[in-house]
């Protein structure tokens, strides 16, 4: 038995670093550069795009499925943690875990900090960085799912269907993060797509016409 909550739960008894305290321990002389989290921006992406090269590219270094199989494997499993631990909870104030109570009942806890304090100090370029690679991935996985299903691969089939479970995950769990949850992905959806519309609508209302007057005009002599 599994029930779905938002709530501040403790992950675990001794957490270092308490849940929405971790700009408390961010280095100040950071302050004020365009990334705050260099290196965790950096291994958000670097474990999901290795993932992805090493598997279009494998056939040009070795001929063994297995050794493809095991490093693609490694370096999923090396991302799945990384941004479910550690650049969720720093880049955009997003956990996501499970854990069991004494009765055996399973829980899983979305949380997220939306005070507007807490949101005022997460960087925007990193915010973007991590939802790109969190949504852009799964779609190039998808692409390797049609690929090896038309194409009859059914060994590389097993593997791109591993991907696609880790990563769409992720994906899951913070979009639940994000959006409660108590809301279903479709209105999460319509939400987000009403949102954007709404931003390119102001965006180009509000944005100043670029348009030169006409200079140096010449009398035609007309009446």
């Amino acid at each position: 038995m599994a029930s779905a909550t938002v709530r501040n739960v403790p992950l675990l008894d001794d957490d270092t670093i308490p849940f929405g305290e971790e700009d408390e321990m961010r280095d100040p002389s950071r302050a004020g550069e365009k990334y705050t989290h260099p290196y965790v921006t950096f291994f958000h992406l670097f474990f999901r795009g290795a993932a992805i090269v090493i598997y279009m590219f494998c056939g040009w270094f070795s001929d063994s499925f297995i050794t493809s199989f095991v490093f693609v494997v490694l370096f999923l499993s090396a991302d799945f943690w990384t941004v479910k631990n550690i650049s969720g909870r720093l880049l955009v104030g997003l956990r996501w875990w499970n854990y069991v109570d004494d009765d055996g009942v399973s829980h899983w806890v979305f949380e997220s900090k939306n005070s507007e304090s807490y949101q005022s100090r997460i960087n925007k370029h990193e915010q973007r960085i991590f939802w790109l690679g969190l949504i852009l991935c799964p779609v190039f996985w998808g692409l390797f799912f049609l690929m090896a299903l038309f194409g009859l691969k059914f060994k590389w089939l097993l593997l791109v269907m591993i991907a696609i479970a880790l990563n769409a995950a992720n994906l899951y769990g913070y979009i639940k993060c994000n959006y409660g949850a108590g809301k279903d992905l479709n209105s999460a959806a319509t939400d987000f797509v009403k949102t954007q519309l709404f931003k390119n609508a102001m965006d180009i209302m509000t944005k100043p016409s670029t348009a030169q007057p006409p200079t140096n005009v010449r009398p035609t002599g007309i009446v």
